[in-house]
């Protein structure tokens, strides 16, 4: 079959992107990823075709005579039409796909790349990092506090229905339109899920790692615990966590490899004698042979630790991050640290509580031993394949 996936540009988005994209070529299909053209390298090398993809602002909605994803998804037509794919697939947060399958007459799915963004009843509202209440009287808070987001979420569905006409589509009832109705592909594992009663179009693939290559570096001599501190490529461009992670690590027991993942700016970071500092790293070279994982809880960068059952500190800096850091505590396979209360003192305690106590490891061992037995990309293609043969 055709396929044409569109993904949000930022790396924990477009990576899984790629990453199911190379699950569908390797079972006979064509594919066609459609993202931002920084991308195109790492599109056609992952042996798909590539088409790039304008930015256009979809929250808040976009200003009177500013494009938005119903202008971008009119621009997509001719797209569609030359492709004329047998289906389409939006990252969650890139609609415009979407609307121009729907305009197409084709079946369309969704990639959602990290924890469910509509939490079950009872539990706290997604993305406050707060934990999972403990008493009925909890559940009741949280469930009456639910109905605080009904607002935003009527605006949605109002500014996403004027979006919808610029299509010339019929306006939608629900919430979360963007997000395919027939089969929405949730790309994280099942162990950072809170229990609950799924709805019948959402199934739970496991993650889709990608890794851009990169040349292995040289890692800290010695045989202490080897720490690796990866913070997000965007969320931080002090380098607050970064800074912070080497100076409460710098007398510890540890060897420490941390990276920038961009070139810095600003003040000079101190880089103590345990510990080295590069721009970018190799994921697979270095996570194996981690301890743990110092992050600000990217959801790319947590499976990408678990997978190799290695327990995480996460320093969230906002909106997702916050509800994965909240559930790698629930999970048990890990710490996280406020942002609010990032410093050394803050990140030497947690991490030094990760690293005494086994339970952490053993816990993300348990997730990885998951993962060995499912292939997130492989079990994607084969729900696409079925929601195809069935519409």
């Amino acid at each position: 079959m055709r396929c044409l996936i569109g993904a949000f540009g930022d790396p924990g988005h477009v990576f899984p992107a790629i990453s199911l994209a190379r699950g569908l070529r390797a079972r006979g299909h064509r594919v066609l990823v459609e993202t931002w053209p920084r991308w195109k390298e790492a599109v056609e090398g992952a042996g798909v075709e590539f088409a790039g993809a304008d930015q256009y602002q979809v929250f808040p909605p976009p200003a009177s005579g500013s494009p938005g994803s119903g202008e971008a998804a009119v621009a997509l037509g001719p797209l569609l039409a030359e492709f004329d794919p047998d289906l389409v697939v939006n990252d969650v947060l890139t609609p415009a796909p979407a609307l121009a399958a729907e305009a197409h007459g084709c079946p369309r799915a969704t990639l959602i790349p990290h924890i469910y963004p509509d939490p079950p009843g009872g539990m706290p509202l997604f993305a406050i990092g707060a934990q999972p209440p403990r008493t009925a009287i909890g559940r009741r808070a949280w469930a009456a506090a639910a109905g605080l987001l009904t607002p935003g979420l009527k605006r949605g569905r109002t500014d996403l229905n004027a979006q919808r006409a610029k299509v010339g589509l019929e306006p939608i009832d629900r919430y979360h339109g963007s997000t395919s109705p027939d089969l929405a592909l949730l790309a994280t594992y099942p162990q950072l899920e809170y229990p609950r009663e799924w709805p019948d179009s959402v199934e739970l693939t496991g993650p889709m790692p990608y890794e851009m290559p990169h040349p292995e570096i040289e890692l800290p001599p010695g045989e202490e615990p080897l720490v690796l501190v990866a913070p997000s490529t965007s969320k931080d461009p002090g380098n607050r966590l970064l800074r912070s992670a080497l100076e409460a690590l710098a007398d510890q027991p540890v060897r420490v490899v941390a990276t920038t993942n961009r070139p810095t700016g600003g003040e000079p970071i101190a880089v103590p004698p345990n510990a080295v500092l590069v721009e970018w790293l190799s994921y697979a070279q270095v996570m194996p042979l981690a301890s743990l994982i110092i992050c600000h809880g990217g959801h790319g960068t947590v499976a990408r630790a678990l997978a190799e059952g290695v327990p995480v500190l996460t320093c969230p800096a906002d909106g997702d991050m916050n509800e994965t850091a909240a559930r790698i505590t629930w999970a048990g396979v890990g710490l996280s640290v406020r942002r609010s209360l990032v410093r050394p003192s803050t990140v030497k305690w947690a991490a030094a509580e990760i690293l005494a106590d086994p339970a952490y490891r053993e816990k993300a061992g348990e997730i990885a031993a998951w993962d060995r037995r499912h292939d997130g990309p492989a079990r994607g293609s084969e729900l696409l394949e079925e929601l195809v043969a069935r519409v």
